[in-house]
């Protein structure tokens, strides 16, 4: 018996409610699993939910060497469309790179509203990712440092690559260059959700805050959790913020 090609408990879900649709976008060398809990939640307050799994991810590293920034965004247009075969409204639920898109995804799509969770303004100012392109068959994988979920039972559970191929850092950065000049054109609705104990500082979200174009735009900063605010341990409360986000916007 052939094994399953998607890691097992990484697979993409759909769970059908009303005609709100909600596309959950997890993040850099994640798995539709990071978003689940989340999406478990939204579709028990009757929306459908949609946890897409990004192209090169939750199968095996060679895959994603092969992906360009340009297939991810790809990945989330293909979901936009498959949620608007049922749903009126549309809003894109994204966790650290996947909150990059949901932007993108904002500024390209007709949605409703975007909502992204521990979003990277930009990666270091480290030289090397300049030539990160060039280098990535020298030095291939970069080593990831421990996880900062406080939530240590999700982070025994957490499904992920164990490291960061280098070359697709550099389309991580490219993808972070579209996003900057996307974001004073951006007019739909964005909540941003970001964690004061986070790695990636809060300040990212901050500049993403100041930079965008929306009158419509919210920052809410948690105090304990790491950077997967959606298997940490305020999770219900960043749950509860994009309910009432969402409710908000259809007059729900």
């Amino acid at each position: 018996m052939n094994q399953p090609y998607i890691m097992p408990g990484a697979e993409p879900f759909y769970f059908p409610g009303n005609s709100t649709g909600c596309l959950m976008i997890h993040g850099f060398t994640g798995t539709p699993k990071e978003m689940r809990w989340m999406g478990e939640y939204l579709h028990k307050k009757g929306f459908t939910v949609y946890g897409i799994r990004l192209a090169g991810h939750a199968t095996q590293l060679p895959d994603l060497v092969r992906t360009r920034w340009h297939d991810w965004i790809i990945s989330v247009e293909e979901g936009i469309d498959i949620l608007k075969m049922t749903c009126k409204n549309v809003f894109t639920i994204g966790l650290s790179m996947g909150g990059i898109l949901s932007l993108l995804a904002a500024d390209r799509y007709d949605i409703k509203g975007a909502i992204c969770m521990s979003t990277p303004f930009e990666l270091s100012r480290d030289w090397r990712l300049k030539i990160s392109k060039q280098i990535s068959s020298i030095v291939p994988m970069v080593n990831k440092g421990e996880s900062d979920l406080q939530n240590k039972e999700a982070a025994k559970s957490h499904l992920d690559y164990p490291v960061y191929p280098t070359r697709s850092i550099a389309e991580l950065n490219d993808l972070l260059k579209e996003m900057q000049n996307a974001l004073p054109r951006i007019n739909k609705p964005v909540l941003l959700m970001h964690s004061k104990s986070d790695g990636l500082s809060y300040e990212n979200s901050v500049k993403i805050h100041t930079l965008l174009g929306s009158q419509d735009k919210e920052i809410f900063l948690l105090e304990k959790s790491g950077h997967v605010i959606t298997e940490d341990i305020e999770r219900n409360e960043v749950f509860k913020k994009a309910e009432i986000f969402i409710k908000r916007l259809i007059n729900f």
